[in-house]
């Protein structure tokens, strides 16, 4: 798109499901406070885990939305 601009967040997303909910989490959460979302890259899984189990799946999600004036 031209002269156009975008700002990028990180944001991470959790799941006691799977990193694909915790990634769904992280954008669904962000669309609550964050205008016109337009690109989500996960950017890294990782999981919580508790006496040897894990306990919850994380997912770092960069997002882009539309630059404002």
């Amino acid at each position: 798109m031209p002269n156009s601009v975008y700002k990028i967040i990180e944001v991470v997303g959790t799941s006691a499901n799977s990193w694909e909910d915790a990634a769904k989490n992280a954008v669904l959460a962000a669309g609550t406070s964050v205008r016109d979302l337009r690109i989500a890259e996960v950017t890294k899984f990782d999981m919580a885990i508790a006496e040897n189990a894990v306990v919850s799946f994380r997912a770092r999600v960069s997002l882009s939305f539309k630059y404002e004036k």
